[in-house]
C-alpha cells in the first residue's frame, strides 16, 4: 500500500487528507520548565535533553507566543501563501504550569490567524484532571494533538536516561487522552546507549499497543552540555551508523500498523550543538535512503505488524 508517493503513512499525507491544504507546524517556546529539572523529580533532566528542553528550533521564550508565531509565518508565507498553521508547544513540558497560565498560553495561540489546531508536547506524568479538562475543552473547538515522550520501553534504559516515570504512566496517559478524543503522538528515540535493535523494536511494539494515533522515530543526538555528551566522550557506548539507522527505521516501519501516522523518521540536529552522529545533519539524505530502501525491499508500513 502507498500513501501518495510514500510506502508509509506520513504526516504530510494525514494533514493533506484531514485539512485539504498545506499545514505548517510552528514550534513555540511557552516559557515552561520540567519536573525532571526543577527538583520535583530530579534536577538533572533526561540525559539527552538540551539546554532548550528539546525545543532547539522553537521560538525565543523571551518573546510572546504571538511574536514567535508571526516570525515563522512571515517566512513561510513566501513559499506557501495560503497555508494554515498548527502552533506546537515544543520546549520542555508544556502542561507543567498553573492551569490559568496554560489556558492563557493555549488560547493566545488558538486566536492567531490561519490556525486550525494545536499541538502540545508533554510528559505523560503531567496530565492531572485540571489539565485534562482544559484539553478536553480545547479539543471540542479545534484539532488537538498531544505529544508524549516515551523514548523507550526498556526498563534498564528508562533508569539510564533518568526518565523518572514507569511505562504504566505512559499507558494511563494515552488512555486518559483518548477519552477526551485527543490525537496522541508518541516520541521514541532510536540508538539509546546499550540498546539492541530488538530493544528498539520492542519499544515500537509497546507504543503501538497503547492506542496511539501517531509516532515519531527520533535518531539519538549527542548534544553539548548534556550527560549524554560526557558518556559519549568517555566511550561508554557507540552511536548508530548511517547504515544501522536506515535498517532499524525500515524494520520499525514494517511493524507499525497502517492506521498510525508516522510524524518523523529522523530528527533535526542543531549544527551548533550537535556532537554526534554527524550524518544526522543530512536529513534529506536519510529520508531519501529510507524511501529507496523501502522500495528496494518491496516493503511498507505494517507489512509485518501482528495483532
Amino acid at each position: 500500500m502507498e500513501w501518495f508517493d510514500k510506502r508509509f503513512h506520513s504526516l504530510n499525507y494525514f494533514l493533506k487528507n484531514k485539512f485539504g491544504e498545506k499545514i505548517i507546524k510552528v514550534s513555540l517556546d511557552g516559557g515552561f520548565t520540567c519536573p525532571n529539572r526543577d527538583g520535583t523529580l530530579s534536577y538533572d533532566g533526561c540525559i539527552f535533553c538540551s539546554d532548550r528542553g528539546s525545543g532547539d528550533f522553537a521560538g525565543n521564550r523571551q518573546h510572546s507566543i504571538e511574536s514567535q508565531f508571526f516570525d515563522v509565518r512571515s517566512k513561510m508565507q513566501k513559499k506557501w501563501p495560503n497555508a494554515k498553521y498548527i502552533p506546537y508547544f515544543q520546549a520542555y513540558t508544556n502542561t507543567y504550569a498553573p492551569i490559568d497560565i496554560l489556558r492563557e498560553k493555549y488560547y493566545e495561540a488558538l486566536r492567531l490567524p490561519d490556525v486550525v489546531g494545536l499541538s502540545i508536547a508533554t510528559r505523560p506524568d503531567c496530565l492531572n484532571n485540571d489539565v485534562l479538562n482544559l484539553l478536553s475543552d480545547i479539543g471540542k473547538e479545534t484539532s488537538l494533538f498531544v505529544e508524549l515522550g516515551l523514548q523507550t520501553s526498556n526498563n534498564d534504559s528508562i533508569k539510564l536516561i533518568n526518565r523518572c516515570y514507569d511505562n504504566e504512566i505512559f499507558e494511563k496517559a494515552v488512555h486518559d487522552l483518548k477519552k477526551i478524543n485527543a490525537n496522541v503522538v508518541c516520541h521514541t528515540i532510536l540508538g539509546l546507549p546499550h540498546e539492541t535493535k530488538e530493544d528498539m523494536l520492542n519499544t515500537i511494539r509497546f507504543a503501538c499497543s497503547t492506542d496511539i494515533d501517531g509516532i515519531k522515530l527520533q535518531l539519538l543526538h549527542i548534544l553539548k552540555n548534556t550527560q549524554l555528551e560526557i558518556m559519549y566522550k568517555n566511550e561508554e557506548f557507540d552511536v548508530l551508523t548511517f547504515e544501522e539507522y536506515i535498517d532499524t527505521v525500515v524494520s520499525c516501519i514494517e511493524i507499525i500498523p497502517q492506521n498510525i501516522v508516522i510524524h518523523r523518521l529522523t530528527g533535526d540536529g542543531n549544527r551548533d550543538n550537535l556532537i554526534a552522529p554527524l550524518f544526522s545533519l543530512k536529513k534529506f539524505h536519510i529520508l531519501n535512503e529510507i524511501d529507496a530502501t523501502l522500495l528496494k525491499k518491496n516493503t511498507y508500513q505494517g507489512k509485518y505488524y501482528r495483532i
